[in-house]
């Protein structure tokens, strides 16, 4: 009988936190990736209006990632010192401000500083994401739980894609270029949504500002999150020094980059690309056309980590993703000249990939370190993957420069995201991944859910 009320609460504890959490975390993610990226959006104007260089605007567009890895690791830990709930905030209403600050970038130096500072102070906002998961969510459910945070990147695409479109399309309003006025506009957006993320969200089941759950549901989840981290600390690194020289999350960060080199390297171009398929200039069209892409990416986002949770199985349904989503990018580029049309449905197919591979990746990294181990080695895999997004612009450019074709670059992206997907087939030989002892999975057996780790 007490078995069975543990797991009645635990099964209510998660979806009441799934409810209460994900949606507003997504909302969040929505905003930072609309505030890192919408520099797409505005790169034809933007640089007619700057007289940017091509080899300018790629530089920019990755130098964010500068910024974003150098504070990463500091920022997770004071996350995990300080709390969730203030520290998200923080991020959230500084880069807010950095973002609007870019209807200020007149020059090349000026647009450098910027992005710099703009990712700066974005800084551990995903791994502090993924941290904060493990404080609410067992593993056994993680990586359909996090299929609903990861729909933030195709919603800032599909909503915020005619929303910069529009914002596009006013010149002179205040006195501002169009698309100083789309910077000005989401940024001020971000700022909002930070001060909301102060009062809304509760570091921990045990916060006493957590009055949505009842004791037993406290109680219950507590204890399984518990039984999770002892596990860690049989098989992962201790401490945070530890976790930052570790062989394993060093083969992890590689995984992370290939992922965000072609996730990026999309991403930063998506407007101009589609714009060339069609003929035309960046507008509200190409910015509707731009996030029907990431509208198919967002089913993938949900799709597969259930298809991971039914079959049981991380490893082969990850790389499989990652491997078709390369695939799909790097034939985006041989189709641009055969037929627009099937280009765009191999670029919808790519961005799917890309997308709904990393839920179900981050469950690896998530399931294997724990305590302040998570919080550093979370963060560098983060903040090294995330040099993906300094080197795909720029080496997508390079490629285009160097083989004098447009296509060049989505092949080079393709084939790295290829070669991600056959990295993920050894993390289980690597022991990075393993199944649970019989105390965890007492711990999922009275949640009433299957492992779908392994």
């Amino acid at each position: 009988m007490q078995q069975q009320v543990e797991q009645l609460a635990l099964k209510s504890a998660i979806s009441k936190a799934t409810k209460r959490l994900l949606p507003f975390l997504a909302l969040m993610y929505v905003m930072a990736y609309l505030d890192r990226a919408n520099i797409g959006f505005a790169q034809q104007a933007f640089q007619a209006d700057t007289g940017l260089s091509n080899a300018a605007y790629a530089f920019g567009a990755g130098i964010f990632f500068i910024g974003y890895a150098i504070f990463e690791v500091p920022s997770n830990i004071l996350l995990f010192r300080v709390g969730a709930r203030m520290w998200l905030s923080r991020i959230m209403v500084t880069w807010g401000l950095i973002s609007a600050a870019m209807m200020l970038a007149h020059t090349e130096t000026v647009f450098y500083i910027l992005r710099f500072l703009l990712g700066a102070s974005e800084a551990g906002f995903m791994p502090g994401v993924m941290l904060y998961l493990t404080f609410w969510f067992p593993i056994n459910i993680r990586a359909k739980v996090a299929g609903y945070f990861w729909f933030g990147p195709p919603i800032a695409f599909i909503l915020g894609g005619p929303l910069s479109g529009v914002l596009l399309s006013f010149h002179d309003v205040m006195g501002l270029h169009n698309w100083q006025l789309m910077f000005m506009v989401e940024g001020l957006a971000a700022v909002v949504v930070g001060v909301w993320a102060f009062f809304y969200l509760d570091n921990r089941p045990s916060d006493a500002r957590c009055t949505w759950l009842t004791d037993t549901e406290k109680g219950s989840l507590i204890a399984a999150i518990t039984a999770e981290e002892s596990e860690k600390l049989n098989h992962g690194p201790r401490g945070a020094w530890a976790a930052l020289a570790d062989p394993k999350v060093i083969y992890l960060c590689l995984i992370a980059f290939t992922i965000q080199i072609g996730s990026y390297g999309i991403a930063f171009f998506m407007p101009s690309q589609i714009a060339a398929l069609i003929g035309t200039k960046v507008g509200f069209l190409v910015g509707v056309l731009s996030g029907i892409p990431w509208l198919v990416a967002a089913f993938a986002a949900y799709y597969v980590p259930h298809l991971s949770t039914i079959l049981n199985e991380r490893r082969v349904v990850s790389a499989v993703t990652l491997c078709v989503g390369g695939l799909g990018v790097g034939l985006s580029g041989y189709l641009i000249n055969v037929s627009p049309f099937v280009a765009f449905i191999a670029l919808c197919i790519g961005c799917a990939g890309l997308l709904a591979v990393q839920p179900i990746y981050w469950t690896f990294p998530t399931g294997y370190l724990g305590g302040t181990a998570a919080a550093s080695g979370i963060a560098l895999i983060n903040s090294l993957g995330n040099l993906g997004g300094f080197v795909a612009p720029n080496i997508r450019v390079w490629a285009e420069v160097t083989f004098a074709s447009d296509k060049a670059g989505l092949f080079l992206l393709g084939l790295v995201g290829f070669a991600g997907g056959l990295m993920i087939l050894a993390v289980f030989a690597l022991g990075i991944a393993r199944r649970p002892s019989s105390a965890a999975q007492k711990q999922q057996v009275a949640g009433g859910y299957s492992d779908p780790a392994q």
